[in-house]
């Protein structure tokens, strides 16, 4: 029986290397001579290369001098307001829980207003009249490790403690003794390190050595994000120019790590730099003009009094261009990707017919990751969502309040830059991969082993 033909793509690897010369030695059953070479082609010269190099290597020098310019040795220290996550925590655990009354331990602060018409008054009259729970909480970490304190949980609580549940507990050195520690949460650590752990074993059985890669590049760049992003600006350097040299080192690490050195990578990374500088200017741009000022929360405001001279609307700016990046890369390698696929099947084809074939692509892609963003964020913000509806708010009062607002630039800034990527990206590929044409000894000597060789199989 005889084998298909196969595109002639892989004589135009520049190193000179196919997948035609294992067949000498493959039995008659291994037709697919991509089954050879898993990694990434490079079908670009010499001359492309260093043209590439020669925009990506200052690039990539201006980050990393940015890096060590504004690189911030850790968060600067602050005295502890004891308020929201700025205070200090132990771990501890529920040793005995008792079931007591709940007007035994006076465990409602609200005395009855009788009207139970208002939340407050129902809330009042269930603390009094129902059944709590009394917890005996040992503290496990710290100075005072060992020792216990009561917890009174009542029956409406949203957290409800168990006999033997870890918990987290804070500490106030400055309240008297007996009110020095309360219950602030549960310890999740072990169901969330165990998630991890089949989240990290599902991408190594999966992608296997990428997959690997891809796990270290994670883990790069949270220590980006963690040891240089967030310190740099609590010290005071602008949100902007910080986020922009963060995520810049994020993208060269991630992409590189995972994709390979290749020609391809480095023009993924062209094409999300662009779309990154597009975001930066609309995402300004349009913060400004809405004057939205990025503090509409708790956490935000808490982050305003502990250190005001953070520009909280350039650390909005800052979220959008990191929270847009990761889908970024996955669009700009995507239809980098695809571009050099069409290239391989057709290398005839010009960079007019590459970039019409891979738009073709990029349109269902960006419809589908437009639609996945805007649902992203919708999710997040579900309960908020829903607090407006009960509200009865028309849909136009919901969008001008500034926490929606800020999603809604988010959202659009984002999906714009998204969207962008795809021609820009495309284009870009298209041009480099059709500008390398066989012709040079290398590449042209390599066919002729490969065509005698499928000319002995047909005679097989």
């Amino acid at each position: 029986m005889t084998s298909s033909p196969q595109p002639p793509a892989e004589p135009t690897d520049p190193t000179g290397h196919t997948g035609h010369a294992d067949h000498a030695h493959a039995g008659p059953g291994h037709s697919h001579g991509h089954s050879h070479s898993h990694g990434p082609a490079a079908p670009v010269s010499k001359h492309l290369r260093k043209v590439i190099a020669a925009v990506l290597i200052p690039f990539a020098t201006a980050v990393f001098i940015g890096m060590v310019v504004l690189w911030p040795g850790g968060a600067p220290a602050h005295e502890r307001s004891g308020v929201g996550f700025d205070r200090q925590t132990q771990q501890g655990k529920v040793v005995s829980l008792a079931r007591v009354d709940c007007k035994s331990v006076n465990a409602s602060q609200v005395p009855t207003t009788g009207d139970t018409s208002t939340p407050e008054g129902r809330e009042a009259q269930a603390a009094q009249t129902g059944e709590c729970k009394k917890a005996t909480i040992e503290v496990g970490t710290g100075p005072d490790k060992g020792r216990t304190f009561i917890e009174i949980v009542q029956p409406g609580a949203p957290r409800q403690l168990k006999d033997g549940q870890e918990v987290v507990v804070a500490y106030a050195p400055d309240a008297p003794r007996d009110l020095q520690y309360s219950v602030i949460d549960v310890n999740r650590k072990f169901p969330m390190a165990l998630l991890a752990g089949i989240f990290a074993v599902a991408v190594v059985l999966v992608g296997r050595m990428r997959g690997l890669f891809a796990l270290i590049a994670l883990v790069v760049s949270f220590g980006v994000l963690t040891l240089f992003i967030l310190p740099a600006i609590l010290q005071g350097s602008n949100p902007l120019v910080v986020a922009v040299v963060g995520a810049s080192a994020i993208m060269l690490i991630a992409l590189y790590m995972c994709h390979g050195l290749t020609a391809r990578t480095s023009v993924a990374v062209l094409g999300t730099l662009v779309s990154l500088l597009l975001i930066g200017l609309l995402g300004s741009l349009f913060i400004g003009w809405a004057f939205l000022s990025g503090n509409t929360d708790d956490n935000t405001g808490l982050i305003h009094g502990l250190y005001p001279n953070i520009d909280m609307s350039g650390l909005l700016l800052a979220g959008v261009i990191i929270g847009s990046l990761g889908v970024l890369d996955d669009v700009t390698v995507t239809q980098t990707s695809a571009v050099w696929e069409l290239h391989q099947a057709d290398p005839a084809m010009g960079p007019r017919g590459l970039y019409r074939a891979g738009i073709r692509i990029g349109r269902d892609h960006i419809a589908s990751v437009v639609n996945t963003l805007v649902l992203a964020y919708a999710g997040a913000a579900l309960p908020l969502l829903l607090l407006f509806s009960i509200a009865n708010s028309s849909m136009g009062s919901v969008a001008n309040s500034e926490l929606v607002a800020e999603e809604i630039v988010r959202t659009l800034v984002g999906s714009i830059g998204l969207v962008a990527s795809v021609p820009v990206t495309t284009a870009l590929a298209a041009l480099v991969v059709s500008a390398d044409r066989p012709g040079s000894p290398a590449t042209g000597a390599a066919p002729g082993p490969a065509r005698g060789g499928r000319g002995r199989r047909r005679k097989r």
